[in-house]
């Protein structure tokens, strides 16, 4: 006959030692619950601190765009009267020699071809019609010259304006960098809880071919890491893995909701993206046909800002766009913008409406290049829509 052994029960110190192990594992919880949320706080007062920033460094920025502005057109203006001045230089240069032998020797040279007394006088004549287009041509000249010289002088006098106020720009540009630079290595300590599936899902969009593919690659990832992660609560709240469960809801509910309120808030609210004039609007004639979004002009080394609350999902290179920021603002709304000299964002990471983004090209407002533009473009559920109700554009 086999004997028959039945488990010992749990001595009192086992029960309180499993207790108390209990209770540290969901203090633990609480903790790192707290530290995370506190996490998020700090962040969202740092971000706020950045759309400050961003607004002041606004408005110094259209300050170098008016004082750009000004010195692009009087170069426009100067190049325009060297040009005529050029032209008519060398509309007088064939008729300089005769000019200058009329001037030192004028019966010499009428007397140089014989020919009969009414011919010498119709020449007289011919001579004198042709001293007179002359002095009109020479006035004209000398006011071509003066009017050179006038622009030069404005030119000359608007650069000192334009430097201070770039200067102004950069020290404010410096203290945001120092904002951004700061905020960027308190993420890098404490990753956000959807940014792993927000990488993955870039990398997906970066092998599309076009960007309505992008956007759907990336909304695809999303969906998908947001199931997986699902499935990960549901299984360890069936097994009592509290702690795993409460971290898989964590990620569910950061990927579920990737963006702030989104688009569909009252007209007015959003942001502009960045300083200067638009350019080109919604739907006007390209060489690829209707312009699906808008075309900033900006002043040099301009920052961008978000125009919405929400998540990057994209912030690198993408074809033909250079280097391409794709902001998910909810409600099936993706903010699109291109034409950056530098990202300050990552994928995955949460931006308020205004807070810093990117760097635009720095231009000489003097030159002949033609200037840097923001192309900006909203889409919902991956067709562009017209961004320009949304945003508080100068136009």
């Amino acid at each position: 006959m086999l004997a028959t052994t039945a488990a010992a029960p749990p001595t009192q110190q086992q029960v309180q030692e499993a207790e108390r192990a209990r209770a540290a594992q969901i203090e633990a919880q609480r903790a790192a619950e707290a530290q995370a949320a506190a996490a998020q706080a700090e962040e969202r007062r740092l971000g706020a601190a950045r759309v400050e920033a961003a607004a002041r460094l606004r408005e110094l920025e259209s300050a170098t765009e008016a004082a750009a502005a000004r010195v692009e057109a009087l170069a426009q203006r100067r190049a325009a009267a060297q040009a005529r001045l050029a032209a008519r230089a060398a509309d007088i240069a064939p008729l300089l020699p005769l000019i200058e032998r009329l001037s030192l020797y004028p019966a010499e040279t009428l007397l140089a071809v014989p020919m009969p007394p009414e011919q010498s006088v119709r020449g007289v004549l011919v001579l004198g019609g042709i001293a007179r287009q002359l002095e009109t041509e020479a006035a004209a000249l000398r006011a071509e010259q003066a009017e050179v010289a006038a622009l030069q002088a404005q030119l000359d006098a608007e650069m000192p304006k334009l430097a201070a106020a770039q200067a102004a720009q950069a020290q404010a540009e410096a203290a945001l960098d120092a904002q951004i630079a700061a905020a960027r290595e308190a993420r890098r300590v404490a990753e956000d809880a959807g940014a792993e599936a927000a990488r993955r899902a870039a990398a997906e969009g970066a092998r599309a071919t076009n960007l309505r593919a992008a956007i759907a690659k990336i909304e695809a990832e999303r969906r998908a890491a947001e199931a997986r992660a699902k499935a990960e609560a549901d299984a360890a709240e069936r097994q009592k893995r509290e702690a795993e469960a409460s971290a898989a809801r964590a990620r569910q509910e950061a990927l579920a909701r990737p963006a702030g309120p989104g688009v569909g808030a009252p007209r007015g609210v959003l942001t502009a993206p960045v300083a200067g004039t638009v350019v080109r609007g919604f739907g006007e004639p390209t060489e690829a046909g209707p312009a699906p979004g808008l075309s900033y002009a900006a002043p040099p080394g301009a920052r961008v800002v978000s125009p919405c609350g929400g998540r990057v999902v994209f912030a690198e290179p993408f074809r033909s766009f250079g280097l391409l920021l794709i902001v998910d603002c909810g409600g099936g709304y993706h903010f699109v913008l291109s034409g950056f000299d530098r990202l300050d964002v990552q994928v995955g990471q949460s931006v308020q409406a205004g807070e810093p983004v990117g760097v635009m090209p720095n231009w000489d407002p003097r030159g002949s290049a033609p200037r840097p533009s923001l192309y900006v473009e909203l889409r919902r559920d991956g067709q562009p829509v017209n961004p320009a109700p949304f945003l508080r554009a100068k136009s």
